[in-house]
């Protein structure tokens, strides 16, 4: 089954925007395959600890719980580096399924076969 990476440049300035990479992040890791966000400028800050909270729109699931149900079907985050440092966030203060990487690591995890989405 392929891989599917997910590309997210927005952070909640653009909440609904978040929840729909994330329905189809917890989509393709719920449906087995191996899933990776990567996660730049503002998007960063959704991989802090107890950051991502809110609904973004009348009927859209909570932020948590879809991080909770991509976290649950083993979904993976690269906070890109660049971005963190750029944005003073303290790479200590991420999720337990956040990296900080950058563009060579997210290369040597794609594949051949790997789908892509960016938002």
């Amino acid at each position: 089954m392929p891989k599917a990476a997910i590309s997210l440049t927005t952070g909640l300035e653009d909440a609904e925007k978040v929840t729909v990479a994330f329905l189809m992040a917890v989509g393709a890791a719920e449906s087995g395959r191996e899933t990776l966000m990567f996660l730049t400028k503002e998007a960063v800050r959704l991989a802090v600890a107890c950051f991502a909270r809110g609904v973004a729109c009348d009927g859209c699931p909570p932020l948590l719980d879809l991080m909770d149900r991509y976290a649950a079907a083993n979904g993976r985050y690269i906070a890109c580096g660049v971005c963190v440092k750029s944005k003073g966030v303290d790479p200590g203060s991420l999720i337990g399924n956040a990296e900080v990487a950058g563009t060579v690591q997210l290369w040597e995890w794609v594949d051949d076969h790997t789908v892509t989405f960016s938002f």
